[in-house]
């Protein structure tokens, strides 16, 4: 089963993500991996790197580090492919593909994520996609944030139809739309 889990910032998405795959895992006896999608690019992610990987410590997560071309992960020697994956965030691996340190910027990120995401979830059949509602707020902001936001939009809304299950997460609490 695939899943969409999104909601606001720090809003407990991570632990309930962590908790479903896991559920999965063990109900499968698949192996469990954690895509990291983060790339530090300072002290504070640094800092947000080791306190995810504190809170997974003992759940039984391999960790995958892939920042960037997601459907290349399967072609990764050792990764079963039908094992139980837990993708954090589509957030990150959206910006990391838009946005490079030289501060180039690649439109085509959002319609190539959107693919990737897609055909990860129907190569594994059992991914828990977590991803930030960054986008429904009425502000307006730089045409750069504006374009990354409503990609993050297409890629989530592609990610709500291709799953089996939708889920928010809002100051802990959790609603099932599908």
């Amino acid at each position: 089963m695939n899943v969409f889990i999104s909601g606001g910032c720090k809003n407990g998405k991570s632990y309930q993500a962590q908790r479903i795959a896991k559920t999965m895992a063990c109900e499968m006896r698949r192996p469990l991996y954690y895509i990291a999608t983060m790339i530090p690019h300072d002290e504070e992610d640094v800092y947000r790197i080791k306190r995810h990987l504190s809170e997974r410590e003992g759940w039984g997560f391999e960790t995958l580090e892939q920042g960037k071309d997601l459907r290349a992960l399967l072609e990764k020697e050792g990764v079963h492919k039908k094992g139980v994956f837990l993708m954090d965030s589509v957030t990150a691996l959206l910006a990391n593909e838009m946005f490079d340190d030289a501060g180039n910027v690649d439109e085509g990120a959002p319609l190539r994520v959107k693919e990737d995401v897609v055909a990860f979830a129907g190569s594994t059949g059992n991914t828990v996609f977590v991803s930030d509602y960054i986008y429904g707020d009425g502000a307006e902001y730089h045409e750069l944030t504006e374009m990354y936001r409503r990609g993050l939009a297409m890629i989530d809304r592609a990610l709500a139809l291709c799953c089996d299950r939708v889920i928010e997460v809002s100051a802990g609490i959790k609603e099932i739309w599908k």
